[in-house]
Order: structure tokens, then sequence, then C-alpha cells
């Protein structure tokens, strides 16, 4: 048993530079935009409708600053281990270099449970707003083409049609080449921002110049009270539960989560950094920083100009949930701005789907890489120098999934991998420091012990606070990372049988 924690040597993280085939396209501010890209998109324009309504209320701001200060931490420790180990794998090439393979094992399942449903749970968001979009040019899709089996209200046949072919065609793309999809996703994030500001921008002005909203003596009246009293309600999956109160910021912290999760995006694409000692570490701060201050700013508008309770999906307003930026303008009589954050949205979101893709075809390079998946997933394209075959097979998978399953699943789950991967980074930073403490470290997080504690307990906290459905599914999903790694991983890994792999 004692193989299962035999540890990658820095020095062969070294050569797996040297030998690396893909191309060193991507400067800070490209990483950056990368983070930015992933950040910003679904806890935006999507979450912060479901995190009111079915969690928090007007406090969902809170939430978003607790799962931010979560973050944070992580983000630290991700970027010490950027600036030390700067390869593509993430967060997985940490834990192997660190703590030992069985680690680094669970650490790339729980990567590609995260990138994977994040793409799913964006792509359907993607959906609803791609439907909003065609209905201002008068094109309504039929329902059983836009909803999964589960929520369409129908007889017969139905999937999320968009979803799906948004998903092959960013397929497509990403097997063009890593230098085509860092433009495209400068260009979208350049797009989107602009949009996010807009809305704050729109947003206060619409609030404060409404007296139905804001009363000088009163204050904004849809933040009162500003966190609802606990309450029952009926959930997505149609079961009674308790929420807001300061459980419900809780839950609504960690139902937000996978919003976050774009700066662990930007540790995927190190081996494409020009120069990932340094960049890596500050794209990861940088657009975590940038856009946390955005989601704040944009909650507390989106509470302020629509009351919480009117993004019930069986209210007065049944689709708001599903695009709430956009059906808020419009409720407040704003048509063109509803139209214009409509149309942001729909690209917008985009990005952040390809950013997921692109990062978990990484995270299979790494893991080829080391023998523990087949090296069909880590083989590159001659010309572009892509993991097509790895892209491909994702984006089938991604595509089929995302056609048939609700958001709030996919939603959580999603969070579950992201809180349990920073969990685990936190754990290998105090690791190595206490195994490795005369390594070069160009970057270091301050104070470590406290913010490795810090990290560990409140992301430990917050998955506890994931729906039950969504732990059972990602404790299955957790048991058939075992069952492979034992049955596959394990007896073909290049550190436990180099044998093997001698003639390599």
């Amino acid at each position: 048993m004692s193989k299962i924690w035999v540890k990658k040597p820095l020095s062969a993280y070294e050569a797996d530079m040297k030998k690396s085939e893909l191309k060193k396209v991507l400067g800070k501010w490209s990483l950056t935009a990368i983070g930015v890209g992933a950040i910003i998109g679904g806890g935006i324009f999507v979450l912060t409708g479901t995190g009111a309504y079915y969690h928090a209320g007007p406090a969902l701001a809170i939430s978003f600053i607790i799962a931010g200060i979560a973050c944070v931490f992580a983000a630290l420790c991700y970027a010490e281990f950027a600036s030390i180990i700067p390869v593509e794998g993430s967060a997985y090439a940490y834990a192997y270099g660190t703590v030992g393979e069985i680690f680094a094992w669970a650490m790339g399942w729980c990567l590609i449970l995260e990138y994977a449903m994040a793409s799913m749970a964006v792509s359907v968001s993607w959906s609803g707003y791609f439907t909003k979009f065609l209905k201002i040019f008068g094109v309504h899709l039929p329902a059983y083409l836009t909803s999964d089996p589960s929520s369409y209200a129908g007889d017969g046949f139905s999937m999320n049609l968009p979803a799906f072919i948004l998903v092959l065609l960013i397929t497509a793309l990403l097997v063009k080449g890593t230098k085509e999809a860092a433009g495209a996703n400068n260009l979208i994030v350049l797009m989107k921002t602009s949009a996010v500001i807009f809305v704050i921008i729109a947003g206060v002005y619409i609030i404060f110049s409404n007296t139905d909203l804001y009363n000088a003596v009163d204050g904004v009246k849809n933040w009162k009270p500003f966190i609802p009293e606990r309450v029952p309600i009926k959930n997505s999956e149609g079961e009674m539960v308790s929420a807001y109160g300061i459980k419900g910021i809780i839950s609504g912290a960690a139902a937000i989560f996978f919003a976050y999760i774009g700066f662990d995006a930007v540790s995927t694409q190190a081996g494409e950094a020009i120069n990932p000692k340094k960049d890596v570490p500050f794209a990861i701060i940088a657009s975590l920083l940038i856009c946390t201050a955005l989601y704040i700013c944009v909650s507390l508008v989106l509470t302020g100009m629509m009351h919480y309770t009117d993004f019930n999906p069986e209210g007065k307003y049944p689709d708001a949930i599903k695009a709430p930026v956009a059906y808020a303008f419009e409720i407040a009589g704003k048509h063109w701005a509803s139209n214009v954050v409509t149309i942001a949205a729909t690209v917008g979101l985009i990005s952040v789907v390809m950013v997921m893709m692109m990062g978990q075809s990484r995270i299979f390079i790494g893991m080829a890489k080391d023998g523990l998946i087949p090296k069909f997933f880590g083989e590159l394209h001659p010309k572009t120098k892509t993991p097509y075959k790895g892209i491909i097979l994702l984006g089938i998978v991604v595509a089929l999934i995302a056609a048939f399953t609700p958001i709030s699943t996919l939603a959580d789950m999603t969070s579950f991998g992201t809180l349990f991967a920073f969990t685990l980074v936190c754990i290998a930073v105090w690791v190595m420091r206490k195994k490795e403490p005369d390594l070069i470290r160009p970057f270091k997080v301050p104070a470590y012990k406290i913010v490795v504690a810090l990290g560990v307990i409140i992301n430990i906290y917050l998955i506890f606070n994931l729906s039950a459905h969504a732990l059972e599914l990602s404790a299955i999903w957790l048991f058939l990372g075992g069952l492979v790694y034992f049955l596959y991983g394990k007896s073909n890994s290049k550190l436990n049988n180099p044998e093997k792999y001698q003639n390599d």
C-alpha cells in the first residue's frame, strides 16, 4: 500500500516542462482574462437568481463575500504551488509533487468533476439567455427543445438543444488551438465585463431614481428585511426545505461557490504561460479580487431592483430565475437594458464554457502523462498542439449530459468538486512547508498556518451545507474514482511501474 503514496519528484516536473510541446503563448493579462472569463458568467448572470430565491434573499451579497473569503485562502495556496510547479494539471500536479499519488488521484478526479459539471451547468445557463435572445427577434423555440426531461411540463421527448449545440461548437474551437481560443476569450471578456459594469451603474440609477424602489427615509424597499426570516420553501427538486436566515446565507455561499472557480482554471494553463512562475500567481489573485467585487455589487443591485421572492419559478415571473439580471431590467420597464444584458450574457457565457473545457483537457494531459489515465487523453494534434482526442471525447460527454440534466444538480456537484479540491490544496501547502522548508518559492503564502487552517475549515463547512442530493451523487463519484484508480491507475502509473515505460 505504501506505493500509493509515492511522490513525483520536482526534477520530473522540470523535465516535463522542457519536453512539453504545448505552445507558450499566454502572458499575465491573457491569463488574468482567462480567470475573469471563467469567473464572470454563471455566478452573475444565473446563480444570482437561484441564490437569492432558494437560499439567502437580499443577503446573497454576504454569501458572495463568504465564498470570496474562502476562495482567497485557496487562491493564495494555488499561487504558491503555481510558482513552484508551473505545469498543466493544476492542483493535481501540486498534490502529486507534495503528498503522493493517491492524494493526487483524488484531486484529479475531483477536478474532472468540477470542470465537467461547470461546463454543463454554464451551457444550460447559456441556453436560457440564448432563448431570451432569440425572442428579441420574435423567434420562439418550442419548450421541448429548450428543457431537460425533469423540467419539461409536457409529454414525450425533450432536450436542451441550444446547450448541446454550444458545447459541440466550443469543442471545435478548442481543437483548433489555444491561441485562437484565448484571443476569442479576451474579446468576450472585454464585452461581458463592460456589460457587468453597465448592470451595476444602470441598476443603481433605477433603484435610487424610482420612488417605488427607494425612499430617502426608508431606504431600498426590496432589501427589507436584508436577512429574511427562515421559512420553508419548495426547492428545485420539489422538496420542502428551509431557506433564508443565517443558515441560508451559508448554504447560499456553498451553492454559488462554483461561480468562483475561474482562478483555478488559470493554474491549468501554466504549461502554456510565457512566464508561469510570476504570471500565474498574479493572474490567480487579480482575477479573484476583480470578480469578487463585481459579484457583490451585482447581487446588491439585482435584489434591490427585484424582490427576491419574484424569482420563484412557480410565481408571477416563472422565467426570471433562468435569466435573472435581464428579467430584473425588463420588470423595471427598461426593455432596452434587458436586451443589452441578454446579448452580453449570451455572448459572455460562451467564454466560461470554453475556459472550463480548456482547463479540463489540461487536467487530462497531466494525468495521462503520468499513466493514471489512458495516454489517449493527452495526445496532441500534430499541427495545433492541442489534446484534440481528449477534447472531442469530453465535448461529446458534456454536450449529452447538459442536454438532459437540470442546472441545480450540476451546479451543486460543481461546488462539491471545487470545495474538495480547494481543501486538498490547502492541506498540500502545509505538508510541503513541513517536508520541503528550504524549497525556493517565488510566491509564498503569508502566515501560511492561519491561511491553511481557515481555508480547510471554511471549505469543509461549506461542503456540508450543499444539498443532500448533491452530496450523495458526489460520494458516488468519489467511490467510482477509487475503483478506477485501483483497477487501472495504480497498475499503469509511471512512478509505480517504471519497467512498463523504459522505452518511452
